[in-house]
């Protein structure tokens, strides 16, 4: 399973970069984040880049998992992301950050394997389009909070 979006985002690369490198950062665009206001978060390891961490428990909508940042280049943001809750599930998610002009082309994607929900249910729903709004919604936040600095 692969769920991948893009936008061009209208400043440089290093710019962007530290809303994604930094999950403390992630509060102002994530999707999610707005799923639970009262969502526990747990922040370890360095605030910023391989070796950060993130952990979150909230209500059923939010559910539970973790983060863990184990690449991070100017261009690229590699992570290990696990879900608990509402299923268990290990995906692989980068961040590309391409220079394009005086934009930067900013590419979300997800890899894994079709866990057992998505195996049961993926006839009525579809991956793609159930995350790739979530991906969506998010890049377009980070894109306006990015421009606006």
């Amino acid at each position: 399973m692969t769920i991948e979006r893009s936008i061009e985002i209208a400043t440089v690369p290093a710019t962007i970069h530290p809303h994604i490198d930094n999950f403390a950062a992630w509060r102002a665009w994530s999707p999610w984040e707005d799923l639970d206001p009262n969502q526990e978060r747990t922040y370890t390891g360095p605030a910023a880049g391989v070796g950060a961490g993130y952990a979150w428990k909230g209500n059923r909508k939010a559910g539970a998992g973790s983060m863990r940042i184990t690449g991070s280049t100017p261009e690229r943001i590699d992570l290990d992301l696990e879900f608990l809750k509402p299923f268990k599930a290990s995906n692989a998610v980068t961040f590309e950050l391409v220079p394009h002009g005086a934009a930067t082309r900013v590419t979300w994607r997800m890899t894994g394997k079709k866990n057992l929900f998505f195996r049961l249910f993926g006839f009525i729903i579809n991956p793609d389009k159930l995350i790739g709004k979530d991906f969506e919604k998010g890049l377009t936040t980070l894109k306006a909070v990015a421009e606006a600095r």
